[in-house]
């Protein structure tokens, strides 16, 4: 796909989120699973701060993976000391993952990290332009979590 096309922008949307999705360096195992912890803190934090307890479904749901996946992620995220599991205040029988401090600084650089990633996508642009960009993306994400909670059962 041409950087200027005659695309709808949906299309130039999800060619930019496949291009995005597998920035990781081949076969650079370290680099892939800090990547996967930073997604699944990601997630926790994004849970959380809406609101949502950080169960193991709220977590593949928010990922857009089954289950087992987001078991093995948060397995793998609390073992490296990223999140925690403890019983739920709600149901003792549900378990719900939260960042520790080691998560949050994670998190931190990842998005220090993200920052100048944009920087360098979006060099040449305008405060305006970047501003008008950044409203457009938290539309899309907020009508996004709209739609999902309006076609799938409130999850508990």
């Amino acid at each position: 796909m041409s950087s200027k096309s005659t695309h709808g922008p949906g299309r130039v949307l999800f060619a930019f989120v496949r291009h995005w999705s597998r920035r990781s360096p081949a076969g650079d195992d370290a680099v892939a699973e800090q990547g996967r912890h930073v997604l699944v803190a990601e997630a926790v934090g994004a849970l959380t701060g809406r609101g949502i307890a950080a169960s193991v479904n709220a977590v593949a749901h928010e990922i857009g993976i089954d289950q087992s996946g987001a078991s093995r992620l948060i397995k793998s995220a609390t073992e490296a000391g990223y999140l925690s599991m403890e019983p739920s205040q709600a149901d003792g029988r549900r378990r719900e993952a939260s960042l520790t401090s080691a998560g949050r600084s994670m998190l931190k650089q990842a998005r220090h990290w993200q920052e100048q990633v944009f920087d360098q996508l979006a060099a040449g642009w305008s405060e305006q332009r970047r501003r008008d960009f950044q409203h457009a993306m938290e539309d899309l994400i907020d009508r996004s979590y709209e739609l999902d909670t309006s076609t799938t059962p409130a999850r508990r």
